[in-house]
């Protein structure tokens, strides 16, 4: 359901901090370094003797292991951020049961320098989750966001699908504060709603709180329990089908993710091959006919050989 211009307001507009602030330029260079977290992205983590069918809980068991380690990769790509050493003093580091859960702090104490810089709120998203999209909930009010704060949501799969280390795809990298608005915009003005749409903003916010402030916006009506998840407001929308056509292994993500659905809920042994062979024609859509049926022949052997072996 689109919006009625009749009776909703302007949508929020994305704001960023102002070109007087005096860390601007750090602002830029950190959304940098978040870009390229594929290339600097580095994990000790190996991963072994995972079944197929048990792929979908590879977020559960790896995902914060895995979000600490962006934070590390993301002190190690301090030559983007802080290429003349003027942040020497700050480094990025995880806190835990409040937003943001990142921050770029100073650790040895100054009275003439702020002792937190920025924010970010930092996601990692198992790509080949069964939902196929990022299932977290964001919930925290616009005005416990500084205008450098940021959401930043990073795919994630195991190098070798089943196997290896974890590898990270381009993130996904939005204004925390645009965002909260965004999500309360959509839920009152934009999605259909049989009950009150009203959204009661937390009071009394102020940037970086602490773990015992009530920093979250609530729905007055929310039977579903959706409110707050995120990637449900659209705001997503085209950066979730670029990642969803990222390649693992030379074969598209959605449709390593639509190969694995196929074993789940005890599905019968016919339902699996037509499964396994409807992936197989997905992948080489577009090919020349008389090419289609040798590399159909090719991803089956080697969907087959992942699996068994």
């Amino acid at each position: 359901m689109g919006v009625n211009p009749a009776t909703a307001p302007e949508p929020p507009a994305r704001r960023a901090p102002s070109e007087d602030w005096p860390h601007v330029g750090l602002f830029c260079r950190v959304q940098d370094a978040l870009a390229s977290l594929p290339g600097h992205f580095r994990s000790e983590t190996v991963i072994s003797g995972i079944n197929a069918t048990d792929i979908f809980t590879l977020n559960a068991a790896l995902g914060a292991t895995i979000e600490d380690q962006m934070v590390e990769s993301l002190n190690n790509a301090r030559d983007i951020w802080d290429p003349q050493g003027h942040y020497r003093m700050y480094e990025f580091t995880r806190q835990a049961q409040t937003f943001p859960d990142v921050l770029l702090r100073r650790f040895a104490p100054d009275d003439n320098e702020p002792a937190i810089l920025m924010g970010i709120e930092l996601k990692g998203w198992y790509l080949l989750a069964k939902e196929g999209e990022p299932s977290f909930r964001f919930q925290v009010t616009p005005s416990a966001c500084n205008p450098q704060d940021l959401i930043v949501v990073v795919p994630w799969v195991l190098a070798n699908v089943l196997s290896g280390s974890p590898k990270v795809f381009r993130p996904y990298i939005e204004l925390a504060r645009y965002a909260a608005e965004h999500r309360n915009y959509h839920w009152e003005h934009v999605r259909q709603a049989k009950k009150s749409s009203a959204v009661r903003l937390a009071t009394g916010v102020t940037p970086y709180p602490r773990k015992s402030d009530r920093i979250c916006d609530e729905p007055a009506s929310d039977t579903g329990g959706n409110f707050g998840r995120f990637a449900r407001t659209g705001i997503m929308d085209a950066y979730l089908e670029e990642a969803r056509r990222e390649l693992v292994r030379g074969i598209e993500a959605k449709h390593w993710l639509a190969f694995f659905k196929a074993f789940q809920d005890n599905a019968p042994s016919k339902a699996v091959e037509a499964a396994i062979d409807r992936a197989a024609q997905a992948v080489v859509q577009g090919r020349a006919p008389s090419d289609r049926a040798a590399h159909v022949e090719t991803i089956l052997a080697a969907l087959h050989a992942l699996v068994s072996g």
